[in-house]
């Protein structure tokens, strides 16, 4: 079966409105079942150069639109991808291989993130300065960066395009979207519907589903003044290069290896549902997934019998066609081969398979891994699996520095019940996010978002840190009366 959300976009992309793509056309494989969903355009470099040209001609006229043209927009655009959420719901499932929950996760705050983006619009966008003279005034406004390149992956495609190119649009800039070819559709092309019936302005926003070769082009075409790009941190640091060798802004949203540490005076039933959350929730393919669990030695063994029957109790399968599922199938066969690799390496070093470690073609059993040492790749390596690897330690002391002994930095969790000691952990943990008394899976349209280190470039996404993102300061002075000089 074929589901469809509008049949324009049928072997299509969209810039300037449905068309045909230089690059040919991809198919959009379900990966519970190998089966055909649907067939879209596929961009190349002269795809992308037409479409940033395009974003760039229009760009003018969108950024010198009132409050009262942009906030409506993004208004009905979050109503309408409501209006489709039976749809939406069913594109998240079978596209990306996820459970409903998550499916309605992503719908909640992809509508959030339109309505969090109208309110940006009719903000104060400026500041009046001090001025040496009584007759001059001297002020400093924000003004759109230009054309905004979004580069996003195929594991939470709505959500990760939807918050950067809602606030991009609000605030003025016209957006160029490459989301995954395994996931285009959720990550674009269902956007550009609804933006489209809404009422956006042609030109203002282009999805083109590419791969590496469309990600560079848009990365080094003349028109982009800013790239955004979630993804991993290898082809991160490629983007800052290409990126940085042009004088471009780029932010980067990267991978993440995030431990949840739980002290001894923990409640642990709820440190331990905690974990299984963190690990398992769409098979581990999250950039917020729990990594490392570090826990106290005094507690250890209770935590690792309970944590190892939560994974026990989880049924793996196709969520579409089984709503009892808890978790679905891994993305791909290349993603499945790596999940074996770390944990087959890991435990070649030592560590010990309390469940799991085995699957039935793409569905990976949830696995908790016991006595993971930090020179181990389920300690070291983002997994992006459904693994639990589990490692003790004897003092706050150790916690933190177990915490901190990774190159990545996006979030932690701590589980204790003095929220004191909790708050002073936080402070030394180097990470741009943490969590106290629950999951490192947490993300809300009106927080600044970002990471540390391997992780990315600093609290971005969300609320008022958009306005930091996706515009630029401009100081601008009046005089009544022109000044003349002596020469």
């Amino acid at each position: 079966m074929t589901i469809t959300i509008s049949p324009q976009w049928q072997g299509q992309l969209y810039s300037n409105g449905w068309r045909a793509a230089d690059g040919g056309v991809t198919d959009v494989v379900e990966p519970a079942t190998g089966e055909t969903l649907a067939t879209v355009g596929l961009a190349d470099a002269s795809d992308v150069a037409a479409a940033c040209q395009r974003a760039a001609a229009a760009q003018t006229d969108w950024g010198l639109a009132v409050a009262e043209e942009r906030a409506p927009i993004l208004r009905r655009a979050a109503d309408l991808l409501e209006d489709r959420a039976e749809q939406v719901f069913e594109w998240v499932m079978r596209e990306t291989g996820a459970v409903r929950s998550k499916a309605e996760n992503e719908l909640v705050d992809s509508v959030g993130e339109f309505r969090e983006a109208a309110g940006l619009c009719t903000q104060p966008y400026g500041a009046l300065l001090s001025s040496t003279e009584r007759r001059r005034l001297s002020m400093a406004q924000r003004v759109p960066l230009g054309v905004v390149g979004v580069i996003t992956p195929w594991n939470y495609p709505l959500i990760l395009a939807m918050r950067a190119v809602a606030p991009a649009i609000a605030l003025g800039n016209t957006v160029v979207l490459k989301p995954d070819v395994q996931t285009p559709v959720c990550g674009g092309l269902i956007i550009a519907t609804v933006l489209e019936e809404a009422g956006l302005p042609e030109g203002v926003l282009h999805v083109l589903p590419g791969a590496a070769e469309a990600g560079e082009a848009l990365v080094t075409d003349p028109n982009v003044r800013f790239v955004s790009f979630t993804g991993s941190s290898a082809v991160g640091r490629r983007v800052g290069e290409l990126g940085g060798k042009q004088l471009k802004k780029v932010s980067l949203e990267l991978g993440g290896n995030n431990a949840l540490v739980v002290l001894e005076d923990a409640d642990l039933e709820a440190a331990v549902s905690a974990g299984a959350w963190g690990s398992f929730l769409y098979q581990g393919q999250i950039c917020l997934t729990t990594g490392r669990h570090l826990v106290h030695e005094r507690i250890a063994r209770q935590y690792l019998d309970a944590l190892t029957k939560y994974a026990e109790g989880l049924s793996v399968g196709d969520p579409w066609r089984d709503p009892h599922v808890a978790l679905g199938p891994i993305i791909n066969d290349r993603q499945l081969g790596r999940i074996e690799e770390i944990v087959t390496a890991t435990v070649e070093a030592g560590a010990k398979v309390r469940t799991g470690a085995t699957h039935d073609g793409r569905f990976y059993r949830p696995t908790v891994l016991e006595g993971v040492a930090p020179e181990m790749r389920a300690f070291t390596d983002e997994i992006f699996g459904p693994v639990a690897p589990v490692t003790t330690f004897s003092s706050e002391e150790e916690a933190l520095a177990l915490c901190n002994r990774s190159d990545y930095g996006l979030v932690a969790a701590i589980y204790t019940r003095r929220l004191g000691r909790g708050l002073e952990l936080a402070r030394a943990m180097k990470t741009g996010m943490v969590h106290i008394n629950d999951t490192t899976n947490n993300d809300f349209p009106n927080v600044p978002f970002g990471g540390m280190g391997a992780s990315g470039n600093g609290g971005r996404y969300g609320s008022l840190s958009n306005w930091e993102e996706f515009t630029q300061w401009q100081w601008v002075t009046l005089r009544d009366e022109p000044t003349r000089y002596p020469f």
